[in-house]
């Protein structure tokens, strides 16, 4: 399938897959809705605890890690971060992309760059408060229990890959998660929320980030039988 990297409105880069009409990021901005929906209503929903585990459906970029591992260096944070990605992105196209220039952190260039470097499979610290697991697993592999603190749920949309936004994944989601563990989505679709319903999450509907009206964001608020 065809790739290319392309400029978003707000300057920053994503990857475009022309065949689906689909990108890793929103082209109305990647960064923008990157720490709209997964910093502002997912991170930070946890500033009264100093480590949290997170879970990322959709590693992609490494755009999420990326400014998750900012965040806890600027709010002195312990962070232990699994990114499960079932088809890694190439070298020579994270070395295209522009995320280190467009959040003018070039100091942490390095830090970009060693993420996607680390070997799969296997625990690294990337710093003294941020480790990180790349897994390079389908999805549908998923089968962690009572685990993580805060779910990323970055995959691609329901529309091009739908059997991501079924019932069973999100159960998958909800038993992975600890009690009053939340997940956050770019996703606002009816049935993306009624599956989330279904399985015992209680969800809201958020102001979306740029280009989408709405986000949704799920929570754990109690373990089922």
């Amino acid at each position: 399938m065809k790739r290319e990297i392309i400029i978003t409105s707000d300057g920053s880069t994503t990857i475009h897959l022309p065949e689906w009409n689909e990108q890793y990021h929103s082209k109305h901005g990647a960064i923008q809705e990157a720490y709209h929906v997964f910093i502002k209503n997912g991170l930070d929903c946890f500033k009264n605890k100093s480590k949290i585990s997170i879970l990322e459906i959709g590693f992609g970029t490494g755009l999420n890690c990326f400014i998750t591992y900012l965040e806890a260096q600027q709010k002195k944070l312990q962070i232990d971060y699994t990114g499960i990605e079932a088809y890694p992105v190439k070298q020579e196209e994270i070395e295209k992309l522009n995320y280190v220039i467009a959040l003018k952190v070039e100091n942490e260039q390095q830090v970009f760059d060693k993420m996607h470097l680390l070997s799969w499979n296997e625990q690294h610290q990337l710093s003294t408060n941020f480790s990180l697991i790349k897994k390079e697993q389908f999805f549908e592999d998923i089968n962690e229990i009572n685990k993580f603190d805060l779910i990323y749920f970055d995959a691609f949309a329901a529309r091009v890959q739908p059997e991501l936004w079924t019932e069973n994944m999100f159960n998958k989601m909800y038993k992975a998660l600890k009690q009053n563990g939340i997940l956050v989505t770019y996703s606002a679709k009816g049935s993306v929320r009624r599956a989330m319903q279904e399985v015992g999450f209680i969800v809201e509907r958020l102001p979306g980030p740029p280009g989408k009206r709405e986000m949704l964001r799920a929570k754990k608020s109690y373990v089922k039988p």
